[in-house]
């Protein structure tokens, strides 16, 4: 194993420490438990948005927490679930009186821990709702869940209900429009490689050198199939067929096209599985009116791509377009 570690056991310590050195101008970084929170939360009379999930999937959760995305993020350890105490003080700390939404990836220790945490805020008279996202096309059940994966379709409702929340939407009206960017995305990802994880010391998974995996998760989950490495063309219509027919789009429709690094994989190649991604809609009729390139939901240093694709009407695109600052990402700022 080669990384730019000290002790595994404390990488996600060090790298908070980290984050809190370089953006300390974003965000605050509290270690007893874990979660980062925006410099000026809570903020008074706007709704809330906490998401989690485990580390090494950077710059998620943590890179999205700021004005127009996320209140605050917990990172639990590598791709290990936050606990509900870390899920419950983030809650508190972002609470400004108009409730609270968890935005959950569909994982079964998420999932079970984010709704222990939604418990003890009702306890302290917190409102709470809780989304889960569950966009991944690849399979139905996986090592990790009932139901299908959170995945990709995570960034686009961070930023989509960040912008609902600032603008001063109420807690029913931020949670219904966080359900309806998860109803109409699909996502879908592969892998060349695997990843290795610090505590570990040793590759999740074996793939051969002419092999790749279609379907893959962001935790180095079983995908659909193994087989000999493609062509960047081939590998591009493998994964839009499962999206395209599970989202039942049609000519005239409108979409954000999301092409994401799972962390090792180069802005070059992204672009060459963009170029693809759009041949391929405009020859159905779907036009690409926004788009997303590049790492930001990812798998340590695994090399790999996924597709994410949302369909848009005129208040997601308004949505998208509304400004944002944090760490991973920033516009109209």
């Amino acid at each position: 194993m080669k990384k730019l570690i000290n002790d595994p056991d404390n990488v996600v310590r060090e790298e908070l420490e980290g984050v809190a050195l370089a953006h300390s101008d974003l965000v605050k970084v509290v270690l007893e438990p874990f979660y980062v929170v925006r410099a000026d939360a809570p903020v008074e009379g706007k709704v809330g948005i906490v998401s989690g999930g485990g580390s090494g999937h950077e710059p998620m959760h943590g890179g999205f927490v700021g004005m127009g995305m996320l209140d605050a993020a917990c990172p639990g350890e590598v791709f290990t679930s936050p606990t509900p105490d870390q899920m419950f003080e983030a809650t508190k700390a972002v609470n400004g009186g108009k409730g609270v939404l968890h935005i959950v990836k569909n994982y079964t220790g998420d999932v079970m821990n984010f709704e222990m945490a939604a418990e003890l805020a009702d306890g302290e008279g917190i409102e709470v709702e809780a989304v889960v996202i569950d966009d991944d096309v690849a399979v139905e059940d996986s090592l990790y869940t009932a139901g299908r994966r959170g995945v990709g379709a995570t960034v686009l409702a961070e930023k989509i209900c960040g912008a609902a929340a600032e603008r001063g939407d109420d807690l029913a009206k931020v949670a219904e429009i966080c359900r309806k960017v998860n109803d109409n995305a699909a996502s879908m990802g592969m892998a060349l490689t695997s990843c290795t994880v610090p505590s570990a010391g040793e590759p999740t998974f074996e793939l051969g050198e002419n092999e790749m995996e279609i379907g893959i998760g962001i935790h180095g989950e079983p995908g659909r199939k193994r087989m000999e490495l493609k062509p960047a063309d081939e590998i591009t219509e493998m994964l839009l067929d499962p999206i395209l027919e599970d989202l039942e789009l049609s000519e005239g429709d409108e979409v954000l096209a999301f092409v994401n690094s799972m962390g090792g994989t180069p802005d070059i190649e992204l672009y060459i599985i963009y170029r693809r991604l759009a041949q391929l809609l405009e020859e159905k009729g779907i036009s690409i009116t926004r788009n997303l390139i590049g790492a930001y939901i990812t798998s340590l240093e695994m090399q790999g791509a996924s597709i994410t694709l949302l369909k848009l009407d005129d208040e997601l695109t308004e949505l998208w377009d509304a400004p944002v600052h944090t760490i991973a990402m920033r516009k109209g700022i």
